[in-house]
């Protein structure tokens, strides 16, 4: 039988594979990491949808069409109403935006995913970026991971049809003498060398970790960029570009690189490198940015390349994203685990305008120019959507983060056709070789709307992967391979002298664990982890995680358990 080679874990990689497994191809996914998700567990507003059933349910009219002039108007950056959108030829704008409620209708049905409530993001004329309301955790993580446990349970059930290859890094295309891609090469972290045969489709990710690489590929692209902290895996370093030249593939809009407003700074590591995301659904549910001086100074709204740039060029930081009770109570779940992860706080608002140091009066003059600008929807700021209000210092409490702009997503990438399959440099489609997600470029231009990384993945996962199939069956290459806790009893006492980088131990749902060695192949990164060196991390851990996490992924981290039932230190 036909053989789909996906390379890449993530949301798109996972996409593809049960779409080529429906469509009768085996598959086998590749991923250098010690699990899969990437950076699509990482996703925290939603996955965009117009026309969707949850959408009509809401009360929102919404159309394909709507959606993608939207798409097209961030990545021109056409503003007024009245520009030409449609001139602007974005062939993969049309098919993400026209492709949208199905993608999302496909995870419902299919995947038994709620994504039934529905928010407005900068740059959409409407609110159709879904997540699951009552019981809902992270988009990303939610959607990821239902699509992953299918996929290992295929696995398990039948192992002829489907495989998963981890900790292995793909690093070298086979090609035949046509320049058809015909299969991978690749080496294990133990230096193990394999190879599969078989159609590619790539899912790899982007290059924006490039801030934590001084030899990286963003280095190359925007050294103007080097400065910022990432939000991304170590793992994100555009590995596909380089072996994808072998193939003479070309790359589109490789300089567009998005800056995302609000990376989350922990006050207690301003310097960290890589920082958590606070969602957009953050502002569109009523969040508002401070800067230095206690003043509103952008509408939140706008696309995020919009108001990233406002905030560097007024560049009075420290900018603080703040919600009152309202608006944490639109997105209640996100506020409780940022706080937990102590990126944000809860406060009274003269609190709050005590620790910017500014007079509750004069904070409150800026919420009233605010609450005025709701009443007519328009403020100073042309912002034209509101949610939350009124805000007011004396009666209200707020969650308050301190943020900064962060280098968060590549739009550019390996050229792809509407068939999601890559083209070389004469334009002309490789045979044998598709793609998918971040890896791709030409969706977004030079700004992507919130929401749609997620949609990227599912839509273009999807396409790529029928492609490939069909590819696979109709005369390409055939699949073949060749590949090279302990029970001792800790008290919390003891747990907590493990607390540093070289020695650290967290405590999950009465369980020891020795993470030091893990801590680097985390997809939220180390410092998801570090946060509670020598701490009881159950509660903030059962927020993300199902209970089988540890056992599936990390078993060998489990040294013992704790003593004692005990609470967070």
């Amino acid at each position: 039988m036909s053989q789909v080679i996906i390379v890449g874990g993530g949301l798109a990689g996972v996409s593809a594979a049960h779409t080529a497994l429906q469509k009768g191809c085996n598959v086998v996914l590749i991923d250098k990491n010690a699990f899969l998700g990437g950076n699509s567990t990482k996703a925290t507003s939603g996955i965009n949808g117009a026309g969707t059933r949850s959408q009509k349910a809401s009360g929102i009219h919404d159309t394909a069409e709507i959606f993608e002039e939207d798409t097209v108007r961030s990545a021109t950056g056409l503003k007024k109403p009245g520009d030409n959108w449609a001139a602007h030829k974005y062939p993969l704008a049309k098919i993400i935006a026209h492709n949208s409620a199905p993608a999302v209708h496909w995870l419902q049905d299919s995947f038994d995913l709620g994504l039934d409530k529905v928010a407005r993001l900068g740059g959409h004329s409407n609110e159709r970026t879904h997540r699951t309301g009552i019981g809902g955790k992270f988009p990303g993580m939610e959607i990821t991971y239902r699509l992953i446990e299918r996929l290992e349970k295929v696995c398990k059930d039948t192992p002829e049809r489907a495989r998963i290859l981890v900790k292995s890094r793909v690093n070298k295309l086979i090609s035949d003498s046509n320049g058809n891609v015909t299969g991978v090469e690749y080496v294990t972290r133990k230096g193990v060398k394999g190879s599969e045969s078989g159609t590619v489709v790539i899912c790899s990710g982007g290059y924006a970790a490039g801030a934590l690489y001084p030899d990286s590929i963003l280095r190359k692209i925007r050294p103007d960029l080097m400065g910022l902290s990432t939000t991304n895996g170590k793992h994100c370093t555009g590995d596909a570009l380089v072996f994808s030249e072998s193939v003479n593939a070309a790359g589109v809009d490789l300089e567009h690189v998005q800056v995302h407003p609000t990376g989350l700074i922990n006050p207690k590591m301003p310097n960290a490198k890589t920082l958590f995301l606070a969602a957009e659904a953050l502002r569109g549910s009523g969040g508002i940015l401070l800067d230095r001086d206690g003043n509103r100074f952008v509408d939140e709204l706008n696309t995020r390349d919009y108001v990233s740039g406002v905030m560097q060029k007024h560049n009075k930081y420290p900018y603080r994203l703040v919600l009152n009770n309202e608006a944490t109570n639109n997105i209640a779940w996100h506020c409780k685990h940022y706080t937990g992860r102590g990126v944000m706080k809860n406060m009274t608002g003269a609190d709050l305008a005590k620790e910017i140091g500014v007079s509750s009066s004069h904070l409150q003059a800026q919420f009233d120019k605010y609450n005025a600008g709701a009443l007519i929807k328009k403020d100073e700021y042309k912002r034209k959507y509101f949610k939350g209000t009124p805000f007011h210092v004396s009666d209200d409490n707020y969650h308050v983060a301190i943020v900064t702009p962060v280098v968060h997503y590549c739009m550019g990438g390996i050229q792809i056709d509407e068939n999601s399959q890559i083209v070389n440099k004469s334009g002309k489609p490789i045979g044998g070789y598709f793609a998918a997600g971040e890896v791709t470029g030409g969706v977004h231009g030079k700004n992507r709307l919130g929401g749609s990384a997620l949609l990227e993945c599912v839509v273009f996962g999807r396409l790529a992967g029928d492609s490939a199939a069909d590819y696979a069956l109709n005369g390409g290459s055939s699949g073949s391979s060749s590949a090279g806790s302990g029970g001792k009893v800790y008290t919390m006492e003891e747990v907590g002298k493990h607390n540093t980088e070289e020695d650290c131990w967290v405590v999950v749902n009465g369980q020891v664990l020795d993470v030091t060695a893990f801590m680097e192949d985390h997809p939220g990164g180390a410092m998801a982890i570090f946060t509670f060196a020598g701490k009881d991390a159950s509660e903030e851990f059962n927020m993300l995680h199902e209970r089988n996490v540890v056992e599936k992924y990390a078993p060998e981290c489990v040294i013992g358990t704790v003593a004692a039932r005990t609470s967070k230190l």
